[in-house]
Formats: structure tokens, C-alpha cells, sequence
């Protein structure tokens, strides 16, 4: 039986769009765009201080979404586990540690 190059991490990462798509949701940014909150709630600073809490956390999986998209990406063309800077093999246990690095161990700092 032959199985497709890449089915395991493509099954991961795909895994790991969904579960982060459904963060996004879950804080209120996912399709529509950001939460609602009561300007009216009387600790105003609470509110913007939340809502900033959660533009960050926000940002910060948008980030890690484009990552995984990216590494999507990178297995259609052919290019997965090689690295973006000196197009050798990225290690397998960094592919399994994280599915989504383009970025061989040597390479990962300076990026």
C-alpha cells in the first residue's frame, strides 16, 4: 500500500487550521469581523483593556494560521520539509515537533 508523501503532516496541519479557525470564531474574529462589547458597561477601561487582550491573542493565531496555510502551500508544490534558506532537508523529528516550520533547526533563529 502506498501512501501519499506528506499525508500525516498534511492531516496535522490541517487539524491544526480547524482547531485555530476555531479560536478565531470563539474570540469573535473568525468570519465576521470583531467581537461586540457594550460601550455603555460602566468600566470602560476594562472593556478597552479586553479588547486589546483579545486583538493580541487574536493577531497572534491569525499569525499562526497563515503558518499553517503557508505549510499547506508547501506540501501542493512540493516544497515541504525543505529548508526556505538553504533548501536542505529540515530534520523530521523539527517536522513532527512543528509541522508548520519552513525552517530547517540552523536557519529557524535567523528567521
Amino acid at each position: 500500500m502506498t501512501t501519499e508523501p506528506h499525508a500525516e503532516p498534511r492531516s496535522a496541519l490541517e487539524a491544526e487550521r480547524h482547531r485555530l479557525e476555531a479560536e478565531l470564531a470563539d474570540l469573535g474574529y473568525g468570519e465576521t469581523p470583531g467581537p461586540e462589547y457594550d460601550s455603555n458597561f460602566a468600566d470602560t477601561s476594562q472593556v478597552t483593556a479586553e479588547r486589546g487582550e483579545a486583538e493580541i491573542l487574536a493577531n497572534d493565531l491569525r499569525d499562526a494560521l497563515d503558518e499553517v496555510e503557508a505549510a499547506l502551500g508547501r506540501i501542493e508544490d512540493g516544497t515541504y520539509g525543505t529548508c526556505g534558506v538553504c533548501h536542505e532537508p529540515i530534520g523530521a523529528e523539527r517536522l513532527e515537533a512543528m509541522p508548520a516550520t519552513a525552517f530547517c533547526i540552523r536557519h529557524a533563529a535567523s528567521n
